[in-house]
Protein backbone atom coordinates (compact mmCIF):
# COMPACT_ATOMS: atom_id res chain seq x y z
CA UNK A 1 0.00 0.00 0.00
CA UNK A 2 0.88 3.77 -1.06
CA UNK A 3 0.18 6.74 0.42
CA UNK A 4 1.30 10.18 1.14
CA UNK A 5 0.81 12.35 4.48
CA UNK A 6 1.18 16.33 5.55
CA UNK A 7 3.15 17.29 8.50
CA UNK A 8 3.04 20.62 9.47
CA UNK A 9 4.13 22.78 12.83
CA UNK A 10 4.12 25.81 14.03
CA UNK A 11 1.90 28.04 11.78
CA UNK A 12 1.61 30.93 14.58
CA UNK A 13 -1.58 32.17 12.43
CA UNK A 14 -2.42 35.42 14.37
CA UNK A 15 1.56 36.44 14.71
CA UNK A 16 2.92 39.68 13.77
CA UNK A 17 6.00 40.08 11.96
CA UNK A 18 8.44 40.91 14.38
CA UNK A 19 11.38 43.83 13.82
CA UNK A 20 9.71 45.78 11.26
CA UNK A 21 8.60 49.14 11.06
CA UNK A 22 8.20 49.47 6.84
CA UNK A 23 7.46 52.61 5.50
CA UNK A 24 6.04 51.13 1.90
CA UNK A 25 2.73 50.67 3.07
CA UNK A 26 1.82 48.32 0.24
CA UNK A 27 4.54 45.67 1.39
CA UNK A 28 4.09 45.83 4.74
CA UNK A 29 0.37 44.51 3.80
CA UNK A 30 1.98 42.02 1.70
CA UNK A 31 4.13 40.70 4.64
CA UNK A 32 0.87 41.19 7.41
CA UNK A 33 -0.82 38.44 5.02
CA UNK A 34 2.38 36.48 4.59
CA UNK A 35 1.19 33.38 7.21
CA UNK A 36 -2.36 33.49 6.14
CA UNK A 37 -1.45 33.35 2.41
CA UNK A 38 1.28 30.42 3.25
CA UNK A 39 -1.40 28.34 4.89
CA UNK A 40 -4.17 28.89 2.05
CA UNK A 41 -0.71 27.43 -0.52
CA UNK A 42 -0.52 24.80 2.64
CA UNK A 43 -3.92 23.30 1.34
CA UNK A 44 -3.84 23.68 -1.67
CA UNK A 45 -0.67 21.78 -2.61
CA UNK A 46 -1.69 19.11 0.03
CA UNK A 47 -5.19 18.75 -2.05
CA UNK A 48 -3.16 18.96 -5.17
CA UNK A 49 -0.98 15.80 -3.98
CA UNK A 50 -4.03 14.13 -3.24
CA UNK A 51 -2.91 13.39 0.71
CA UNK A 52 -4.29 10.73 2.62
CA UNK A 53 -4.21 12.57 6.26
CA UNK A 54 -2.65 15.56 7.40
CA UNK A 55 -0.94 16.50 10.96
CA UNK A 56 -0.57 19.70 12.42
CA UNK A 57 2.06 19.00 15.95
CA UNK A 58 1.27 22.13 17.67
CA UNK A 59 1.47 25.91 18.11
CA UNK A 60 -1.44 26.15 14.95
CA UNK A 61 -2.31 29.83 16.80
CA UNK A 62 0.30 32.40 18.32
CA UNK A 63 -2.25 32.44 21.34
CA UNK A 64 -5.46 33.79 22.76
CA UNK A 65 -7.75 35.37 20.05
CA UNK A 66 -9.49 38.65 20.76
CA UNK A 67 -12.05 37.30 18.11
CA UNK A 68 -12.62 34.45 15.94
CA UNK A 69 -11.27 35.32 12.86
CA UNK A 70 -8.58 33.63 13.21
CA UNK A 71 -9.93 30.15 14.35
CA UNK A 72 -12.63 30.75 11.28
CA UNK A 73 -9.72 31.20 9.00
CA UNK A 74 -8.35 28.01 10.68
CA UNK A 75 -11.62 26.33 10.29
CA UNK A 76 -12.58 27.13 6.21
CA UNK A 77 -8.74 25.77 5.17
CA UNK A 78 -9.07 22.38 6.91
CA UNK A 79 -12.30 22.03 6.48
CA UNK A 80 -11.18 22.17 2.68
CA UNK A 81 -9.53 18.76 3.09
CA UNK A 82 -13.20 17.35 5.17
CA UNK A 83 -14.27 17.61 2.22
CA UNK A 84 -12.16 15.31 0.44
CA UNK A 85 -12.37 12.88 3.16
CA UNK A 86 -9.19 13.85 3.85
CA UNK A 87 -8.57 13.37 8.14
CA UNK A 88 -6.91 15.92 9.42
CA UNK A 89 -4.95 14.94 13.27
CA UNK A 90 -4.09 18.70 15.42
CA UNK A 91 -2.27 19.00 18.60
CA UNK A 92 -1.49 21.78 20.72
CA UNK A 93 1.80 23.27 21.48
CA UNK A 94 3.13 26.09 24.19
CA UNK A 95 1.39 28.58 21.87
CA UNK A 96 -1.59 27.27 21.77
CA UNK A 97 -2.17 25.50 24.95
CA UNK A 98 -5.35 24.79 27.26
CA UNK A 99 -3.85 27.51 29.48
CA UNK A 100 -3.73 30.34 26.65
CA UNK A 101 -6.29 29.49 24.16
CA UNK A 102 -9.25 30.35 25.84
CA UNK A 103 -11.64 30.52 23.22
CA UNK A 104 -12.66 27.29 21.31
CA UNK A 105 -14.53 26.37 18.12
CA UNK A 106 -16.08 23.16 17.03
CA UNK A 107 -13.59 21.23 14.55
CA UNK A 108 -14.84 20.14 11.30
CA UNK A 109 -15.59 16.84 10.68
CA UNK A 110 -12.91 14.75 10.31
CA UNK A 111 -10.92 16.85 12.55
CA UNK A 112 -9.47 15.66 15.38
CA UNK A 113 -7.44 16.88 18.37
CA UNK A 114 -5.17 14.78 20.76
CA UNK A 115 -5.98 15.23 24.60
CA UNK A 116 -3.91 17.00 26.92
CA UNK A 117 -4.11 15.33 29.89
CA UNK A 118 -2.79 12.03 29.02
CA UNK A 119 -1.69 10.60 25.35
CA UNK A 120 -4.33 9.34 23.06
CA UNK A 121 -4.50 7.46 19.76
CA UNK A 122 -6.20 7.79 16.25
CA UNK A 123 -6.46 4.87 14.02
CA UNK A 124 -7.10 5.27 9.89
CA UNK A 125 -7.58 1.44 9.44
CA UNK A 126 -8.00 1.69 5.57
CA UNK A 127 -4.35 2.50 5.66
CA UNK A 128 -3.20 0.47 8.74
CA UNK A 129 -2.22 3.52 10.20
CA UNK A 130 -2.21 4.40 14.41
CA UNK A 131 -1.22 7.81 15.50
CA UNK A 132 -0.87 8.94 19.21
CA UNK A 133 0.15 12.08 20.53
CA UNK A 134 -1.17 14.39 23.49
CA UNK A 135 -0.86 18.19 23.28
CA UNK A 136 0.21 20.37 25.85
CA UNK A 137 -2.44 21.84 28.80
CA UNK A 138 0.25 24.76 29.81
CA UNK A 139 1.99 26.58 28.55
CA UNK A 140 5.54 25.83 30.13
CA UNK A 141 5.70 21.84 29.77
CA UNK A 142 8.22 20.43 31.44
CA UNK A 143 7.32 17.30 31.89
CA UNK A 144 8.45 14.35 29.19
CA UNK A 145 5.74 13.40 27.54
CA UNK A 146 7.13 10.73 24.97
CA UNK A 147 7.67 8.39 28.11
CA UNK A 148 3.63 8.25 28.69
CA UNK A 149 3.16 7.29 24.43
CA UNK A 150 1.29 4.04 24.44
CA UNK A 151 3.06 1.35 22.59
CA UNK A 152 2.86 0.48 18.86
CA UNK A 153 -0.16 -1.23 17.32
CA UNK A 154 1.52 -4.57 16.20
CA UNK A 155 1.73 -4.52 12.39
CA UNK A 156 0.44 -0.62 11.75
CA UNK A 157 2.29 1.99 10.50
CA UNK A 158 2.73 4.11 14.19
CA UNK A 159 2.99 7.56 13.99
CA UNK A 160 4.22 9.52 17.31
CA UNK A 161 3.11 13.04 17.16
CA UNK A 162 4.98 15.19 19.76
CA UNK A 163 5.78 19.44 20.54
CA UNK A 164 8.87 19.30 22.11
CA UNK A 165 12.62 20.83 22.17
CA UNK A 166 13.80 17.21 22.21
CA UNK A 167 17.42 17.48 24.30
CA UNK A 168 17.27 21.31 22.94
CA UNK A 169 17.64 23.69 20.08
CA UNK A 170 19.32 26.66 20.32
CA UNK A 171 16.71 29.64 20.35
CA UNK A 172 13.70 27.87 21.48
CA UNK A 173 12.50 27.30 25.48
CA UNK A 174 12.88 23.37 26.77
CA UNK A 175 9.11 22.32 26.21
CA UNK A 176 8.32 18.83 27.04
CA UNK A 177 12.00 17.52 27.03
CA UNK A 178 13.02 13.97 26.06
CA UNK A 179 15.66 12.20 23.82
CA UNK A 180 16.01 10.13 20.84
CA UNK A 181 16.43 6.99 22.79
CA UNK A 182 13.04 7.98 24.08
CA UNK A 183 11.33 8.25 20.88
CA UNK A 184 13.40 4.92 19.62
CA UNK A 185 11.94 3.11 22.35
CA UNK A 186 8.55 3.24 21.46
CA UNK A 187 9.17 1.12 18.48
CA UNK A 188 6.92 3.83 16.56
CA UNK A 189 7.16 4.55 12.47
CA UNK A 190 7.80 7.98 12.19
CA UNK A 191 7.79 11.05 14.71
CA UNK A 192 5.93 14.15 13.69
CA UNK A 193 7.41 16.77 16.22
CA UNK A 194 6.76 20.18 16.50
CA UNK A 195 8.32 23.17 18.49
CA UNK A 196 11.72 23.47 16.89
CA UNK A 197 11.54 26.48 13.57
CA UNK A 198 14.33 25.36 11.72
CA UNK A 199 13.49 21.99 9.23
CA UNK A 200 15.30 19.15 10.92
CA UNK A 201 15.58 15.63 9.83
CA UNK A 202 16.51 14.35 13.51
CA UNK A 203 16.99 10.84 12.68
CA UNK A 204 16.07 8.02 9.74
CA UNK A 205 15.59 4.93 12.54
CA UNK A 206 13.14 5.83 12.94
CA UNK A 207 12.10 8.92 10.95
CA UNK A 208 12.06 12.13 13.87
CA UNK A 209 10.80 15.33 12.03
CA UNK A 210 10.40 18.82 13.02
CA UNK A 211 9.15 20.39 9.20
CA UNK A 212 10.08 24.25 10.41
CA UNK A 213 7.76 26.67 10.69
CA UNK A 214 5.21 27.88 7.89
CA UNK A 215 5.88 31.44 7.79
CA UNK A 216 9.58 33.27 8.83
CA UNK A 217 8.14 35.96 11.38
CA UNK A 218 11.41 37.41 12.22
CA UNK A 219 15.27 37.52 11.61
CA UNK A 220 15.85 34.82 13.94
CA UNK A 221 13.72 32.78 11.29
CA UNK A 222 15.69 33.01 7.77
CA UNK A 223 15.54 30.51 4.52
CA UNK A 224 12.64 29.19 2.77
CA UNK A 225 9.85 27.50 5.06
CA UNK A 226 7.12 25.18 4.51
CA UNK A 227 6.03 21.84 6.10
CA UNK A 228 6.86 18.51 4.55
CA UNK A 229 5.12 15.47 2.57
CA UNK A 230 6.05 12.05 3.52
CA UNK A 231 5.35 9.15 1.25
CA UNK A 232 4.43 5.60 2.72
CA UNK A 233 5.07 2.37 0.76
CA UNK A 234 4.38 -1.06 2.47
CA UNK A 235 4.76 0.37 6.04
CA UNK A 236 7.67 2.05 5.86
CA UNK A 237 8.81 5.81 4.79
CA UNK A 238 9.76 5.93 1.30
CA UNK A 239 10.93 9.57 1.28
CA UNK A 240 10.53 12.79 2.46
CA UNK A 241 9.59 16.25 0.44
CA UNK A 242 9.85 19.65 1.72
CA UNK A 243 7.11 21.82 0.65
CA UNK A 244 8.43 25.27 1.08
CA UNK A 245 4.99 27.61 0.95
CA UNK A 246 6.30 30.63 2.75
CA UNK A 247 5.49 34.10 0.93
CA UNK A 248 8.09 36.35 2.71
CA UNK A 249 11.85 35.62 3.71
CA UNK A 250 14.37 37.23 5.89
CA UNK A 251 17.83 37.68 5.81
CA UNK A 252 20.94 39.74 6.97
CA UNK A 253 24.00 41.29 5.06
CA UNK A 254 27.10 41.88 6.96
CA UNK A 255 29.52 44.48 5.79
CA UNK A 256 32.80 45.22 6.71
CA UNK A 257 33.53 48.70 6.98
CA UNK A 258 37.44 48.73 6.47
CA UNK A 259 36.74 47.79 3.03
CA UNK A 260 35.24 51.09 2.21
CA UNK A 261 36.38 54.34 1.93
CA UNK A 262 34.12 56.21 1.16
CA UNK A 263 30.15 55.83 1.37
CA UNK A 264 29.36 55.28 -2.40
CA UNK A 265 31.70 52.64 -2.11
CA UNK A 266 29.49 51.15 0.62
CA UNK A 267 26.08 51.85 -0.74
CA UNK A 268 27.04 50.00 -3.95
CA UNK A 269 28.40 46.72 -1.71
CA UNK A 270 24.87 47.40 -0.26
CA UNK A 271 23.05 47.13 -3.29
CA UNK A 272 24.95 44.30 -4.36
CA UNK A 273 24.91 41.98 -1.48
CA UNK A 274 20.81 43.18 -1.44
CA UNK A 275 20.37 41.81 -4.89
CA UNK A 276 22.20 38.45 -4.48
CA UNK A 277 19.55 37.87 -1.45
CA UNK A 278 16.69 38.96 -3.51
CA UNK A 279 17.37 36.28 -6.03
CA UNK A 280 17.82 33.47 -3.45
CA UNK A 281 14.45 34.66 -2.56
CA UNK A 282 12.90 33.52 -5.49
CA UNK A 283 10.84 36.21 -5.88
CA UNK A 284 9.33 36.43 -1.88
CA UNK A 285 9.41 40.17 -0.50
CA UNK A 286 12.66 40.65 1.50
CA UNK A 287 13.33 41.38 4.83
CA UNK A 288 16.93 42.79 5.17
CA UNK A 289 18.95 43.52 8.20
CA UNK A 290 22.14 45.20 7.21
CA UNK A 291 24.77 44.95 9.79
CA UNK A 292 28.30 47.61 8.98
CA UNK A 293 30.91 46.68 10.86
CA UNK A 294 34.64 47.73 11.43
CA UNK A 295 37.42 50.37 12.17
CA UNK A 296 36.64 52.65 9.31
CA UNK A 297 37.32 56.13 8.10
CA UNK A 298 33.78 55.88 7.48
CA UNK A 299 32.80 55.82 11.21
CA UNK A 300 32.30 59.69 11.64
CA UNK A 301 30.45 60.51 9.33
CA UNK A 302 28.22 57.03 10.09
CA UNK A 303 27.95 57.34 13.60
CA UNK A 304 27.20 60.87 13.40
CA UNK A 305 23.71 60.84 11.39
CA UNK A 306 23.14 56.98 11.77
CA UNK A 307 19.33 58.09 10.41
CA UNK A 308 20.43 59.77 7.41
CA UNK A 309 22.59 56.77 6.67
CA UNK A 310 19.80 54.61 7.52
CA UNK A 311 17.60 56.15 4.93
CA UNK A 312 20.67 55.87 2.50
CA UNK A 313 21.09 51.99 3.21
CA UNK A 314 17.35 51.52 2.56
CA UNK A 315 17.63 53.41 -0.50
CA UNK A 316 20.51 50.99 -2.34
CA UNK A 317 18.41 47.88 -0.91
CA UNK A 318 15.18 49.10 -2.42
CA UNK A 319 17.54 49.82 -6.01
CA UNK A 320 18.46 45.74 -6.00
CA UNK A 321 14.61 45.06 -5.90
CA UNK A 322 11.44 46.75 -5.21
CA UNK A 323 10.41 44.06 -3.01
CA UNK A 324 13.18 44.54 -0.37
CA UNK A 325 12.61 46.45 2.99
CA UNK A 326 14.83 47.15 5.81
CA UNK A 327 14.33 45.48 8.59
CA UNK A 328 16.97 46.93 10.60
CA UNK A 329 19.91 48.97 9.96
CA UNK A 330 23.07 48.09 12.69
CA UNK A 331 26.11 49.85 12.75
CA UNK A 332 28.84 48.85 14.56
CA UNK A 333 31.66 50.48 13.10
CA UNK A 334 34.92 51.62 15.07
CA UNK A 335 36.96 54.80 14.16
CA UNK A 336 40.09 53.96 12.25
CA UNK A 337 42.40 56.19 14.61
CA UNK A 338 41.22 56.66 18.27
CA UNK A 339 39.07 59.50 19.20
CA UNK A 340 41.11 62.52 20.15
CA UNK A 341 40.05 64.28 23.47
CA UNK A 342 38.28 67.93 22.43
CA UNK A 343 40.96 69.58 25.02
CA UNK A 344 44.30 69.55 27.21
CA UNK A 345 43.86 66.18 29.49
CA UNK A 346 40.11 66.17 29.41
CA UNK A 347 38.92 62.18 27.92
CA UNK A 348 35.52 63.18 26.77
CA UNK A 349 35.19 59.08 25.92
CA UNK A 350 36.09 58.00 29.22
CA UNK A 351 33.88 60.31 30.42
CA UNK A 352 30.90 58.60 28.05
CA UNK A 353 31.88 55.08 28.73
CA UNK A 354 31.81 56.05 32.59
CA UNK A 355 28.46 57.18 32.36
CA UNK A 356 26.68 54.52 30.10
CA UNK A 357 28.59 51.99 33.12
CA UNK A 358 26.32 53.79 35.77
CA UNK A 359 23.16 51.47 37.00
CA UNK A 360 21.19 54.33 37.26
CA UNK A 361 21.55 55.54 33.97
CA UNK A 362 20.88 51.72 32.73
CA UNK A 363 18.05 51.14 34.74
CA UNK A 364 16.56 54.84 33.68
CA UNK A 365 17.03 53.40 29.55
CA UNK A 366 15.48 49.98 30.49
CA UNK A 367 12.32 51.64 31.59
CA UNK A 368 12.05 53.90 28.65
CA UNK A 369 12.47 51.06 26.74
CA UNK A 370 9.80 49.41 28.51
CA UNK A 371 7.73 51.71 27.82
CA UNK A 372 7.98 52.01 24.08
CA UNK A 373 7.75 48.62 24.08
CA UNK A 374 4.17 48.66 25.89
CA UNK A 375 2.91 51.17 22.84
CA UNK A 376 4.47 48.30 20.49
CA UNK A 377 2.50 45.79 19.12
CA UNK A 378 2.87 42.73 21.13
CA UNK A 379 4.87 39.66 19.58
CA UNK A 380 3.34 37.21 21.66
CA UNK A 381 6.02 35.16 21.85
CA UNK A 382 7.88 34.28 25.25
CA UNK A 383 11.03 33.38 23.76
CA UNK A 384 12.11 36.15 21.90
CA UNK A 385 14.05 39.37 23.03
CA UNK A 386 12.88 42.98 23.28
CA UNK A 387 14.22 46.45 22.96
CA UNK A 388 15.31 46.06 26.59
CA UNK A 389 17.44 43.31 25.59
CA UNK A 390 19.30 45.32 23.01
CA UNK A 391 20.43 48.10 25.32
CA UNK A 392 23.77 47.67 25.09
CA UNK A 393 23.98 48.05 21.28
CA UNK A 394 21.56 51.44 21.65
CA UNK A 395 23.79 52.37 24.51
CA UNK A 396 26.55 52.20 21.98
CA UNK A 397 24.99 53.88 19.12
CA UNK A 398 24.13 56.83 21.45
CA UNK A 399 27.89 56.93 22.74
CA UNK A 400 29.29 56.91 19.03
CA UNK A 401 26.70 59.35 17.85
CA UNK A 402 27.90 62.14 20.29
CA UNK A 403 31.92 60.88 20.36
CA UNK A 404 31.42 61.48 16.52
CA UNK A 405 29.33 64.70 16.57
CA UNK A 406 31.59 66.11 19.21
CA UNK A 407 34.83 65.23 16.77
CA UNK A 408 33.47 66.37 13.44
CA UNK A 409 32.06 70.11 14.92
CA UNK A 410 28.82 68.51 14.11
CA UNK A 411 29.32 67.33 10.87
CA UNK A 412 27.77 64.57 9.19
Amino acid sequence: MRFTFLHAADLHLGSPFKGLSLRDEALAARLARASRDAFTDLIDRALEERIAFAIFAGDIFDGDWRDAAIALFFNRQIARLAKENIPVFLLKGNHDADSVVTKSLSLPELAHQFPTGKAGSFELPDLRVALHGRGFSRRAESENLARGFPAPKAGWFNIGVLHSSLDGRAGHAVYAPCSLDDLRAKNYDYWALGHVHAHEVVARDPWVVFPGNLQGRSIRETGPKGAVLVDVEHGAVAGLRRLIVDRARFAEIALDAAEHDDPASLLRAVEARARAEAEQAEGHPLALRIRVSGASPLHGRLAADPARWRDEIEAAAQRAHEDVALERFVLDTEPAQAFSPVAGDFDFEALLDECLADPALREAARAALATIAAKAPSSGDPDSGGLADEIDALLREARDMVLARTENGGAS
